[in-house]
């Protein structure tokens, strides 16, 4: 379906409810409708319109639920409601994306990009995806499981106020990617005690050897941050079940939350794709820098990995874009299956405080079309560590059951 023509679509359903709420806020989507169609047929502009819809079912129980007794819970809920608009100008690029997903407006990514120099860096800056962990990297219309692993939830800041640059060899497959970015992230502000901005530096470097159906790739990424004094969020990640009122990796379980002067992050990647087979592999690792150098979580390390397994059992497999060291759903396609299974886990215990998780998902993917899929995701979690007991009592472990619906237009 044409962006404009999903738009038309959903204005002629909503039109009658307006109308009985409101009469001109109908006149005013009807008008908002015209000027899309007539940007988008004046072609001196270049502009593209789309966006998605993720609709989620969660059931969860266990340690996902400990504050209730581990009793089962669930919810339906839009996981993501998102639209954006492309132009290029030229030498110049530019993105909004904007996510409704629970009932508030956010701006995701406000993107400017020059590309002007022909075979050199690409410069970037707005509101950019950080380059950090190639799970959270790929986009979330083209993961293969409903979550990310805890590795991209613990480590990556996602989308931050920023500058980089990043630049790709054709002939040696080898690509790099540096920026500068407010730190915001992790429960940091973005200003030091003494009200100054402090950033957050990051690199990632990644080597890929790609031929039609198959693909090696492996890379490596860094990043410094100044946490100015803030304290680090101590609910690091939720053990990929979204809704579940428990975050269980955490680091502060039956102990203490730490004010950081700094702290560093590294990981590794690896991925190999050979037709319908692919492997996804990373490690990554956080060191803690405290505010008091007395504290017993000063010089403490966060650290995990995942692997994944995904098969095809329709043959398909997933491009590769090397310009981004990504991968993406496959090209046109149509009536497919994908099956993954994932291991992950994330040891966030220092100190005798905080817990140590480990989470295995199964998972199916019917893809309708290239716009519209279907997943179904069974997830187990164990839950150990110094602080285990004090986060989620007798229940050490959990299950949950993630359903979606995602419709791209």
């Amino acid at each position: 379906m044409k962006p404009v023509a999903a738009m038309s679509l959903i204005a002629v359903t909503a039109c009658p409810v307006l109308a009985q709420q409101d009469e001109a806020l109908a006149s005013k989507v009807a008008k908002l409708e015209a000027q899309l169609k007539e940007l988008q047929s004046n072609k001196s502009l270049n502009l593209e319109f789309g966006g998605r819809v993720q609709l989620d079912f969660n059931h969860f129980s266990g340690a996902y639920s400990a504050d209730n007794e581990g009793n089962a819970a669930s919810d339906f809920f839009p996981r993501r409601i998102r639209t954006y608009v492309e132009s290029e100008q030229g030498d110049w690029e530019h993105k909004l994306l904007l996510d409704f997903a629970e009932g508030d407006a956010e701006i995701v990514t406000v993107r400017v990009r020059y590309t002007g120099w022909n075979n050199g860096p690409r410069f970037q800056f707005g509101k950019l995806r950080e380059d950090i962990t190639l799970n959270a990297l790929t986009s979330s219309k083209h993961i293969n499981t409903i979550e990310r692993s805890s590795i991209a939830d613990t480590f990556s800041p996602y989308f931050r106020w920023g500058a980089s640059a990043y630049q790709y060899f054709k002939d040696t497959g080898f690509r790099y990617a540096l920026g500068v970015y407010k730190n915001d992230a992790f429960g940091a502000s973005g200003r030091d005690q003494d009200d100054r901005l402090a950033l957050a530096y990051s690199g990632r470097l990644t080597w890929s050897q790609h031929t039609p159906g198959k693909t090696l790739h492996l890379g490596g990424w860094g990043s410094y941050r100044d946490m100015g004094g803030a304290t680090l969020g101590n609910r690091l990640a939720r053990g990929e079940v979204r809704e579940a009122k428990v975050r269980l990796v955490d680091y502060a379980a039956g102990g203490d939350v730490v004010a950081l002067d700094s702290m560093s992050q590294a990981g590794l990647e690896l991925a190999y794709q050979h037709n319908a087979f692919m492997l996804e592999a990373e490690y990554a690792t956080r060191n803690l820098d405290t505010l008091d150098p007395t504290s017993a979580l000063d010089g403490g390390d966060i650290s995990g990995y995942h692997l994944s397994l995904s098969y095809f059992l329709t043959g398909e497999h997933k491009q590769y874009s090397a310009g981004s060291a990504v991968f993406k759903q496959p090209k046109g396609v149509k009536n497919a299956w994908e099956l993954v299974a994932r291991i992950s886990s994330m040891d966030a215990e220092n100190a005798k405080q905080g817990t140590q998780v480990d989470a295995y998902t199964l998972g199916g993917t019917y893809y309708h079309s290239s716009s519209l899929k279907f997943m179904a995701n069974l997830v187990y979690a164990d839950v150990s560590g110094a602080g285990s007991t004090a986060l989620v009592g007798d229940e050490d472990s959990g299950f949950g059951f993630a359903a979606r619906l995602q419709y791209l237009f």
